[in-house]
């Protein structure tokens, strides 16, 4: 086999390949077996068709074309291999000659990730917010650790704001009650936001066995979007009481005696939340600073299908579980339908750019992944996915996605080395120090990488 490479633009080639006919016979041979086994001639045994019978019966051109599906795959493999390219997606294959006992001539156009020449990064320099925790931020943790332990009882009164009311509903669209539109007991906090706009102003003022109709548009079921009229009944107004905030409730809420060894810990966990959040916005910044100085093309093809990609799973996995079409989501985002389109491509450059330039510096760090480091990455993957980590590996390896776990995990470290030699300070003008825990950096650099990607894992 002889094969050239001609470089149609900086991220797609054709190979033109030649296959002395000699070469076929491995695949031939295959193709009159398969034959074989398919047809039946009377007076033969099936599976003991001469070839010169079956060429007979049913014509040389149908073996051949068998045998040259046969043999295509391998010896396109071969051509890439030669011509080091590295594929993107599948090729568009086109046999310019087929000569029996002759030749098998084709050609193969294919997009290659681009050669890219990463220059000297270390003159990187990007501004983060800095680590501040205020002594509101400290009060409003407590406070919503001291709302999960708040009671209620049953008032006989109009219900407020804050109370909790027991209430029965039903939805009618077009005057008729709809099958999905009827629920009773449901408990609801006044205020909240939690079921449909119109209810808080509807049960204000109602006391128990009071009811009132109202006007909204249903948020999920089988008229989500649909303006509807419902009714809301109160069974019953339940007042909430929350505890005194001492030593007494600090025990209650925690393994800590006293309420300031409650609030001590409060602010060491938001500085830490504060403390990742930094780190991960170091690792976007510095990832955008990078991508400024290096030249990526994009493969159209790669790029187009990239965008449909995000188009299907933005349609049919986030907004469907939320009830809502693209139209509506774009209504409530207040995006128009150009903006959406723009912001799509946008991102999937990002993304396809972020890949090819983490992945070439993982080649040229020579970065590898050891099983610890996978065996983390797979368990916060599976905690996110709401899978327990058996389930999650379990579906990986069935999938095959191992390598696409390996690859997160590889860019991620790529992208640490980056920040490591960027210079990263705070609004303030402090030095930021992210390697006290290298572990953690990784993990945040994982993260940024992942965010700008996003890829289909499926």
């Amino acid at each position: 086999m002889k094969s050239a490479v001609e470089t149609l633009n900086p991220t797609r080639v054709r190979l033109t390949v030649e296959v002395p006919f000699e070469e076929l016979k491995d695949s031939l041979d295959a193709a009159y077996k398969k034959i074989n086994q398919q047809v039946t001639v009377k007076g033969f045994r099936k599976g003991k068709i001469p070839a010169r019978v079956i060429d007979q019966r049913f014509g040389r051109g149908a073996v051949l074309e068998e045998a040259v599906n046969d043999a295509l795959p391998k010896f396109y493999t071969e051509a890439v291999t030669e011509a080091e390219v590295d594929p993107l997606g599948q090729p568009e294959v086109d046999i310019t000659e087929l000569k029996d006992g002759e030749t098998l001539n084709f050609t193969a156009e294919v997009d290659v990730r681009p050669t890219i020449e990463i220059p000297d990064f270390s003159g990187i320099e990007v501004e983060v917010d800095p680590i501040e925790v205020t002594d509101e931020d400290v009060e409003k943790s407590v406070e919503q650790l001291r709302e999960r332990f708040a009671s209620t009882s049953p008032v006989e009164r109009a219900a407020q704001d804050g109370d909790v009311v027991t209430i029965d509903l039903e939805a009618k669209v077009d005057g008729e009650v709809l099958e999905d539109g009827v629920a009773d007991g449901v408990s609801y906090t006044i205020g909240s936001g939690e079921l449909l706009d119109g209810i808080d102003e509807a049960v204000k003022g109602l006391e128990a066995g009071g009811e009132a109709t109202f006007t909204s548009e249903l948020k999920g079921g089988s008229a989500a979007g649909k303006e509807a009229e419902v009714t809301v009944k109160v069974t019953q107004v339940a007042q909430r009481e929350l505890p005194e905030l001492d030593d007494d409730f600090a025990q209650l809420a925690s393994e800590f005696d006293t309420l300031d060894e409650l609030k001590a810990d409060s602010r060491k966990r938001l500085e830490n939340m504060k403390q990742y959040d930094q780190a991960t916005q170091a690792q976007e910044r510095v990832l955008d600073a990078l991508l400024g100085l290096v030249e990526v093309p994009v493969p159209e093809k790669l790029l187009e299908d990239e965008i449909n990609t995000r188009k299907h799973n933005l349609e049919h996995h986030q907004l469907g579980q939320m009830g809502l079409d693209l139209e509506k989501y774009l209504e409530i985002q207040g995006k128009t339908a150009e903006e959406f389109e723009t912001e799509t491509r946008e991102a999937a450059v990002k993304g396809i750019k972020t890949q090819f330039v983490l992945d070439e510096l993982v080649k040229r760090e020579q970065l590898n992944v050891n099983q610890e480091e996978l065996t983390e990455h797979l368990m916060r993957r599976a905690a996110s996915s709401g899978m327990s980590p058996d389930q999650f590996a379990q579906a990986v390896v069935e999938q095959g996605q191992v390598p696409l776990l390996v690859g997160e995990v590889a860019r991620g470290k790529a992208l640490a080395v980056v920040v490591e030699k960027a210079t990263v300070k705070d609004t303030n003008g402090e030095i930021v120090d992210l390697s006290d825990d290298e572990d953690e950096e990784t993990e945040a650099a994982t993260d940024a990488a992942d965010a700008a990607e996003e890829k289909t894992e499926g």
